[in-house]
């Protein structure tokens, strides 16, 4: 309730009659306003006689939650002195050095702390506080008690290092959920101290820990790439770890160790390989090798001695060798898989060139089966009638369609139309390997 001002009381100016019957103009005196204004507290602006009622429902109705409605006992009178009659009501705080103090509300909304610390006895008894600590830099005066202002500045303290301690523990958690623990734990000092988190971040990069387990970003320097943030690298390492899983890898090949580091991962963050190339070197190994007849697979051991030991998965993987490279040394492979199964031999260089040429798996396997039905005999019969030699690579051109083709066609053409001129159209051969065209044979 607000305090009356003159306004409110001249009736002359609201034009409401001062009381029931006949109106009254004669304005409101200054005496009358001072005498309705003191039946309010100037403080808190209510109205005194339910301030200073004895009755503790009314009393209680303006007190704060946790406060004991007011005066305090006559106990603390010694410390504090003698109660407001306008306190609505107390409580006792203990501050972070274990003293306690007295807390008084003034009013709805309003609360103070004030007087020397004490202590509060399980007796009731009130007693001064004294500081037990031994320490060159204590901020007590010469009677051992602080001032207000130095316990605020305490409590302020207090509250701002427990807030610092809730932080550290917050993001040790949050790194401790990845593996990461050990990259906190140095830093709990900054933390706790206050740090920025602009410092923070600066010294956690700064620390061997975290060079150690984002260890790829200084390589991706060197390899003139540029450094990634720590949730897209550890993004990356659960893409790479989930298509192995589900290409079914042998666990050592993305299985994690301290701090969850992965040796493989490593190299494929600092030679910038995405999931989806990973991926495809995985299909590459597995489906067009691995899975393949173990022609494939001998004819890229035999072609390519680098890998030695037949672990082509471990070659794909390896992110310094270039995928595409990795895919041209497959189709040769294939190439020459293909040869071997139609009883043909052929070079790594061959292969490479008809891979090169665009010859594909099913292609050359299908034009390794229709060489293989007729080159013995066209060999044959390009020496018996001392024609020009009729070899693989000769056949190789008309079937897969590569340059000299033409040329190849009519030497097969000329050969085949000697032996029927010779033989008069009666051997196998005019209606065999050597007289039918490419469409599944020639």
């Amino acid at each position: 309730m607000a305090r009356l001002d003159l306004m409110q009381l001249d009736d002359g100016a609201t034009g409401a009659p001062r009381v029931a019957g006949p109106r009254n103009t004669t304005p409101i005196t200054q005496a009358e306003l001072d005498v309705e204004n003191a039946k309010f507290d100037p403080a808190t602006g209510m109205p005194l006689d339910l301030l200073e009622s004895d009755i503790p429902e009314i009393r209680q109705s303006f007190t704060k939650p946790g406060f004991t409605p007011g005066p305090f006992p006559k106990e603390f009178e010694a410390f504090f002195g003698t109660p407001d009659p306008n306190m609505l009501g107390y409580k006792i705080i203990t501050n972070q050095d274990g003293s306690q103090q007295l807390e008084i509300q003034t009013g709805p909304g309003s609360t103070s702390t004030y007087g020397a610390p004490i202590t509060v006895g399980a007796d009731g008894k009130v007693k001064p506080f004294t500081k037990s600590t031994i320490s060159t830099t204590s901020t007590t005066s010469t009677t051992g008690l602080k001032t207000a202002a130095q316990i605020a500045a305490d409590a302020a303290a207090a509250a701002a290092k427990g807030e610092r301690q809730s932080a550290y523990d917050l993001l040790y958690q949050q790194f401790n959920q990845y593996g990461l623990a050990a990259l906190v734990t140095p830093l709990k000092d900054l933390i706790t101290s206050g740090a920025s988190p602009s410092e923070f971040t600066i010294k956690l990069r700064e620390t061997d820990a975290y060079k150690k387990r984002f260890a790829a970003n200084a390589d991706r320097i060197k390899n003139g790439l540029k450094a990634i943030d720590e949730a897209t690298y550890l993004g990356l390492e659960d893409q790479y770890q989930n298509v192995m899983r589900n290409y079914g890898l042998p666990a050592e090949y993305y299985a994690r160790g301290d701090m969850g580091m992965q040796e493989g991962f490593n190299k494929f963050i600092a030679n910038d390989v995405s999931a989806a190339e990973l991926e495809d070197r995985v299909m590459t190994a597995q489906s067009r090798v691995l899975n393949s007849n173990p022609e494939v697979l001998a004819s890229l051991k035999s072609f390519y001695p680098d890998i030695t030991n037949g672990d082509i998965l471990a070659y794909t993987l390896d992110p310094t060798k270039a995928l595409t490279d990795i895919k041209r040394k497959v189709t040769a492979a294939e190439i020459g898989g293909a040869a071997m199964q139609a009883g043909l031999g052929i070079t790594g260089t061959r292969a490479g060139e008809l891979g090169s040429a665009g010859i594909t798996k099913a292609q050359a396997q299908q034009g390794f089966e229709t060489i293989g039905g007729g080159l013995q005999r066209g060999s044959q019969l390009a020496s018996i009638y001392g024609e020009n030699p009729y070899t693989q690579t000769t056949a190789e051109q008309e079937v897969f369609g590569l340059s000299g083709k033409m040329d190849a066609k009519k030497q097969r053409q000329k050969i085949a139309g000697l032996e029927k001129a010779t033989f008069s159209g009666q051997t196998g051969v005019s209606s065999g390997a050597l007289a039918r065209d490419r469409a599944g044979g020639y």
